[in-house]
């Protein structure tokens, strides 16, 4: 007979899988609990304990959407999240300086070259737009505009 695990025992399972929000953990734990108080205490201790953060969860899903998503994306899949517009603020503003060249790297990936016609590149539009890049920055990528950081030699040499 497997023994049930207590409220922390499966809070702390979910995090050594990956970072969790707060209130991610408070969903995931409700349908194991009495009342919502004995999650919120659960969930304060391990929060003063360190195992459970905010910042690394925010930083952990940036750092795993920044390559191949836009900040537009990223703000809305932290607050699904339950993350709030103060807490992601500094981590969205950073990247926002690489938005030209991510967008540029997911284009190049995925295309490669230039769209022939409008309706290959409306594809390429939708493509990049749902990835959640900017307008703006999804124009200066069809537009052919490189980032400044862009390399020409070291975009066919990988290393």
């Amino acid at each position: 007979m497997q023994a049930t695990l207590s409220l922390k025992g499966r809070a702390l399972k979910y995090l050594a899988a990956r970072e969790h929000s707060r209130s991610e953990l408070m969903r995931k734990l409700a349908p194991h609990a009495e009342d919502q108080a004995e999650i919120e205490r659960v969930l304060d201790e391990l929060q003063q304990r360190g195992f459970l953060s905010e910042e690394r969860f925010v930083a952990s899903v940036v750092h795993r959407r920044a390559a191949g998503h836009g900040v537009a994306r990223i703000r809305q899949e932290l607050s699904l999240k339950g993350i709030t517009a103060d807490q992601m603020r500094a981590a969205l503003e950073e990247l926002q300086p690489s938005e030209l060249a991510r967008a540029h790297a997911v284009w190049a990936r995925r295309f490669g070259s230039p769209a022939t016609d409008p309706r290959e590149q409306g594809r390429q539009v939708r493509f990049l737009m749902a990835r959640g890049f900017s307008g703006e920055v999804v124009r200066r990528v069809l537009k052919g505009e490189l980032p400044e950081s862009f390399d020409a030699s070291s975009a066919d040499d990988p290393d």
